[in-house]
């Protein structure tokens, strides 16, 4: 028998007030897991509505605000509301409308801090099913709204792609593809499109080792992963291993490794001696099990990126600086980003990656490479950071793809991620 959607909608409001109170949707997500002990179907029911709901988060409130005559609360009534809203509003919906109601008023039944507004969410929610078309025309006058973004988000991003913004924040409305990197060590990228289309898989390939299926799958499912032929990684951000232009022998330091997707790619890409450092000794054990799902093998050391209590005195030939940022450029892979960033968390994170910058450059041979790599959109963390940086030090700035913007289309599919490849001079 399957489970109700109603329990569904219940976990999912709970997660979204978790978010809205501060905490990171993927940590929600876990929290609940693991407090409920919900089954593998429940369980991707609610990472669904949750991210779905996310995506509509500025149109759900809107909505919420012009439906209930004073604020809902408390917070998980709230969200159940934002919730029922963000997918009745969806285009398709998920859901038949009737149907969500219904189960949406279970939720709040089931619930007792919930329970005595049973009435108010069914009335708000009928209402919205009358009234939709005038309701809907006035809340998306407003952008935060009609673009899902909070106000200065929008700003922000106007200021810094004036022309490209509506296109930038439309991608990251979308729901993001499931992208592969085929390991080389391992199989060739045609025999693995071989091998997913006699699974009747449909995919096609997006980058020199990248492949995009047709339609997402769980990792369980998809041929080969367990085995290490491929691993889960967006298109752009595969682009960054081949940049450092990796040779057998050479010595390279990840540097903010976690969760390790790049740190495999070094490794299939040349026999290498390979340092992955983070100063997250929980996120590292991710880049352990990576790395031993693809055979491979590297030093995994817990430390800061910014100081060197860490590091043996050995220099490295090179070094891929996969900086802190905001990660406006991953905003479709992670939806609760723009909610649970505030306007100055830019200017700080870029402080901390000029200081993170500075100490790696200073554990670089001379003649060696540094890749300075950032998910974010805003200058201050990517461009600007490297134009100051090659001032500073008289780096030499070599060929690389600099700001990607992210795009979800037909041609390419990538999220937006910013690169500077830098040579050390040589004394």
């Amino acid at each position: 028998m399957s489970e109700p959607l109603s329990l569904a909608l219940l976990h999912a409001a709970q997660v979204l007030a978790n978010v809205d109170a501060g905490q990171a949707l993927p940590s929600a997500l876990s929290t609940a897991f693991e407090q409920n002990r919900l089954s593998p179907a429940m369980r991707g029911a609610v990472q669904d509505i949750s991210y779905r709901s996310m995506r509509r988060w500025g149109c759900a409130r809107a909505l919420l605000a012009q439906l209930a005559s004073k604020p809902v609360t408390p917070a998980q009534l709230h969200t159940l509301c934002c919730v029922a809203l963000a997918l009745l509003s969806d285009e398709p919906p998920p859901y038949a409308a009737h149907t969500l109601v219904d189960q949406a008023v279970e939720a709040c039944a089931q619930d007792a801090d919930t329970r005595r507004a049973k009435n108010m969410v069914n009335a708000v929610l009928r209402r919205f099913l009358r009234e939709r078309d005038s309701l809907m025309q006035t809340v998306l006058r407003d952008d935060e709204a009609r673009l899902n973004y909070p106000r200065w988000w929008i700003a922000e991003m106007r200021r810094a792609w004036p022309q490209q913004a509506e296109a930038i924040l439309a991608a990251g409305n979308r729901e993001p593809p499931l992208s592969l990197r085929v390991n080389i060590r391992k199989t060739r990228v045609d025999d693995y499109l071989d091998h997913l289309a006699s699974a009747g898989i449909g995919a096609r390939r997006i980058g020199e080792s990248a492949v995009r299926l047709d339609r997402p799958l769980p990792v369980a499912q998809i041929p080969g992963f367990a085995e290490g032929l491929v691993s889960v990684q967006d298109a752009a951000a595969q682009l960054a291993a081949p940049l450092l232009q990796l040779e057998d022998g050479m010595r390279v330091l990840d540097a903010c490794a976690a969760p390790g997707g790049k740190t495999g790619h070094l490794l299939e890409l040349a026999k290498c001696e390979v340092l992955a450092l983070d100063h997250d000794a929980r996120r590292l054990t991710r880049v352990s099990d990576n790395l031993q799902r693809l055979s491979l093998q590297a030093e995994i050391i817990t430390g800061d990126a910014g100081a060197r209590q860490w590091w043996d005195g050995r220099y490295f030939d090179r070094i891929l600086a996969d900086l802190p940022c905001t990660a406006s450029g991953i905003v479709r892979r992670h939806p609760d980003i723009r909610w649970l960033r505030r306007q100055h968390d830019s200017r700080q994170l870029a402080q901390r990656s000029a200081a993170i910058l500075y100490n790696l450059w200073g554990l670089l041979q001379p003649g060696g490479l540094m890749l300075i790599v950032t998910c974010s959109l805003w200058p201050e963390e990517s461009e600007l950071q490297a134009q100051s940086f090659v001032m500073r030090h008289s780096a030499e700035r070599l060929d690389a793809p600099g700001q990607l913007l992210p795009q979800a289309d037909t041609l390419s599919d990538h999220d937006g991620l910013f690169y500077a490849l830098l040579r050390k001079p040589v004394l």
